[in-house]
């Protein structure tokens, strides 16, 4: 045997591209090694005997993490058109050899995520010189830009996607890539931002060496090497192998764990855990499987198709006018078949007349692409995962890389359990859905909208609240028990049992309840027991919607009104003007949820307090102009009373920032409120219209400061109905009235319509 029969032959790529991944199919089908080492985790040797199996379907990412904290995680993502993807498979179908060479996990992991204070101070990005963060040490910048820019490309990943992906194959493109980066890496400066990069780098480099020498070693005859382009001319000489064990001897060591996760084409693009991030992984699917033949007609067809279901127009003839577009550009710039570039330019000339708005439909559904991978049932999981995942497949919720938007019907089982699903990983800080309270309110009490988007880094969070329990409803009542035995404020606690509630946690309803019972009883800040009020009046309204004893909650609502109603005049004694906006804002909220609540004891309380705080003199303006309004609103004062409130507080001997601010705090940004109330724009019109003219002019920069809180638009409506004369709206309410004998024509359609009997 030849020395040059047992040299390994080195394969460098970039870690996704379908020009790579096809020349390695070819070349290793030449080669027919008998060992494939890839540059990837060491752990992830566990789960490589699932390559096979058919519910494996790419993208998916290798996932190791440390056992003591899941957030100490890397992932190695993979997609059909990647080079080790199509490298591991090939040897799976063939049974060789397959290892992986890269530094483990075990050690790499404590390098990413030190655990002394110091370390990990220094691995964070500073900011520089002018302000501006800078880029994180820990990732680091392309080599290949040296050579983009060189052969006059804005970028390193535009020219290797011209060269190498958007070309056919050849066997000679290996010894080209070598020979290229040999020379980048000889004369172009480091990539690494720092120096615990460059070391790491070197740990890596050194244990890729020293996993090929015990290949060597293992008597294999044709070793193939997959790896990194830039590693490649630091792995083809053997190197010192006593340096590189001197190099990676003493290194901190934990436990860790390996399995497949899905990934998804928009993780994909980003420069995430190996820097392997791809900008349009949709295009290089379309060209890995699309091969040699034409790609022009098939992306374009497919723009078209995705054109005509978001309303855009695009006929056939858009699409052959746009490829003939597209091979003419390709021509002129040399290029043997239209790229991205051209198939865009094409695109945004043809269909979209120069627009770049329907360009960004393309780039995020087409370019990118939303496709997400699956893994089979017995790949290594977390008893969290499989629960969660076996909730999702039974109540049909299946996780999505796109934005996907759920309206829940909560008098439907299965929305109700879906519902309480969602709110146990909110809980459990899982962001997989997002609530829109906003659109709650809109539909009725008996409807949630939810926004889901799955994001496959989820799986991180996953891993990291099985510390709580081995099902989602374990684990979520344990960490809602765990924060109410940790202590917290009034309005956190109230909002925890709002959580507890919607996530149908029975286990830690008492336990939470008990310690809100305990901080409500002991506590005398009014802003809590305020901000506490809203959750708590929400469960009691709409808690018999979910199904949910509020017994327990209206006993708390009972003892807490009372007790923010007595101490709130004295909390408005006394405050600046930032404390008097949030206080403001608080008794908005509250005054908002005393009025879903049926209960005449609680507004028995409620109401003498406002009387009291528009009553009390060494009040803050804003909060005393705030109850008068609240008080005139709920009709609990005649326009009479009023209207005295107005003239006494806004008189010209007082003074201008405690007048502004009253007059701020009674139209508390209401501008709509006035413009349609006629009340109330009668009680401002006529307090106005009374003013002498030395009075109005010292009033004036009241009126703009109280005004600029107002929307532009409210703003020229007040004005135009200002300019109206007074009695226009009075005459034409008097002039308006009903046809007795058409209104009586419509009955019988409405009767049909509505299923009144007559």
């Amino acid at each position: 045997m030849t020395r040059s029969e047992t040299s390994p032959h080195f394969f460098g790529v970039r870690h996704h591209g379908p020009g790579c991944a096809r020349s390695l199919v070819r070349a290793l089908e030449d080669l027919q090694p008998d060992c494939l080492l890839v540059e990837g985790p060491p752990e992830g040797q566990s789960v490589l005997a699932l390559l096979s199996d058919p519910e494996l379907v790419p993208p998916v990412a290798l996932l190791s993490y440390s056992l003591e904290d899941a957030r100490q995680a890397t992932f190695y993502p993979l997609a059909e058109f990647s080079p080790e993807w199509n490298a591991l498979r090939f040897a799976s179908q063939r049974g060789i050899e397959t290892r992986f060479i890269d530094l483990p996990a075990a050690l790499s992991l404590p390098l990413l995520f030190p655990a002394d204070e110091e370390a990990a101070t220094s691995a964070q990005p500073q900011p520089g010189a002018d302000g501006e963060p800078a880029p994180d040490p820990r990732r680091r910048s392309d080599p290949l830009d040296w050579l983009g820019r060189a052969a006059g490309y804005g970028d390193g990943e535009s020219w290797w996607n011209h060269m190498v992906e958007e070309r056919g194959d050849s066997l000679d493109l290996f010894a080209a890539i070598r020979e290229a980066m040999t020379v980048v890496r000889e004369e172009a400066p480091s990539p690494w931002g720092s120096e615990s990069a460059k070391r790491r780098e070197a740990l890596r480099e050194a244990h890729m060496r020293k996993c090929l020498r015990q290949a060597r070693k293992d008597s294999f005859e044709r070793i193939a090497v997959v790896c990194g382009a830039w590693h490649v001319s630091a792995l083809a000489p053997p190197g010192d192998a006593r340096a590189d064990e001197e190099l990676l001897k003493g290194l901190p060591r934990i436990k860790v764990e390996a399995t497949w996760v899905p990934w998804s084409y928009r993780n994909l693009s980003m420069a995430s855990g190996y820097g392997a991030g791809v900008s349009s992984p949709g295009w290089y699917e379309h060209l890995w499987r699309v091969g040699e033949g034409s790609r022009a007609t098939g992306w374009l067809a497919r723009a078209a198709a995705l054109f005509r279901s978001e309303g855009i127009d695009c006929s056939s003839a858009h699409v052959i006018s746009a490829v003939r577009l597209a091979e003419a550009l390709a021509a002129v710039r040399e290029r043997p078949q239209p790229g991205l570039e051209e198939l865009n330019e094409a695109l945004r000339s043809v269909v979209c007349m120069g627009e770049e708005g329907p360009m960004r439909v393309i780039a995020r559904r087409l370019i990118v692409g939303d496709r997400i991978g699956t893994t089979p049932d017995r790949a290594p999981t977390v008893p969290l995962q499989r629960d969660l995942s076996q909730q999702q497949k039974s109540l049909r919720l299946k996780p999505e890389a796109a934005q996907k938007t759920l309206d829940l019907d909560l008098r439907q089982a299965n929305d109700l359990a879906r519902s309480h699903l969602l709110h146990r990983c909110s809980l459990l800080g899982i962001g997989w859905g997002a609530l829109d309270e906003a659109g709650r309110g809109a539909k009725g009490s008996f409807h949630e909208i939810w926004t889901l988007q799955w994001d496959p880094q989820m799986a991180v969070e996953v891993i990291e609240a099985c510390r709580w329990g081995n099902t989602v409803e374990q684990a979520a009542n344990a960490k809602a028990i765990d924060r109410a035995n940790s202590g917290g404020t009034l309005d956190a606690l109230a909002r925890l049992v709002n959580e507890v509630l919607l996530a149908d946690l029975a286990d830690a309803i008492g336990p939470v309840t008990q310690a809100l019972e305990d901080v409500a009883a002991l506590s005398g800040d009014v802003g809590q027991m305020l901000g506490a009020i809203p959750p708590l009046a929400n469960i009691a309204r709409y808690g018999n919607v979910r199904q949910t004893d509020t017994a327990m909650v209206q006993r708390l609502l009972h003892g807490l009104v009372p007790r923010a109603a007595i101490a709130l005049p004295g909390a408005c004694q006394s405050i600046d003007d930032e404390a008097a906006s949030v206080l403001r804002d608080q008794i908005l909220n509250a005054h908002g949820a005393m009025a879903i609540l049926a209960s005449e004891e609680l507004h028995g309380a409620w109401r003498p307090a406002l009387l009291r705080v528009a009553d009390r003199e060494g009040g803050h303006g804003l909060t005393r102009g705030l109850a008068a309004r609240l008080l005139f609103d709920e009709k609990i004062e005649d326009i009479e009373a009023t209207s005295r409130r107005v003239s006494r507080a806004l008189s010209q001997g007082s003074e201008t920032a405690p007048a502004a601010a009253w007059l701020e705090g009674f139209l508390h940004r209401g501008g709509l409120v006035v413009l349609h109330d006629d009340a109330l724009w009668s009680l401002v019109d006529g307090w106005l219209a009374g003013l002498g003219e030395d009075h109005f002019r010292s009033v004036l920069p009241l009126l703009r400061r109280a005004f600029s809180g107002f929307a532009a638009t409210e703003r020229r409506q007040l004005g135009e109905r200002a300019r109206r004369p007074a009695a226009a709206g009075r005459v034409l309410a008097r002039e308006a009235g009903w046809n007795e004998e058409r209104a009586r024509r419509a009955l019988p359609l409405l009767r049909s319509i509505l299923g009144v009997p007559r």
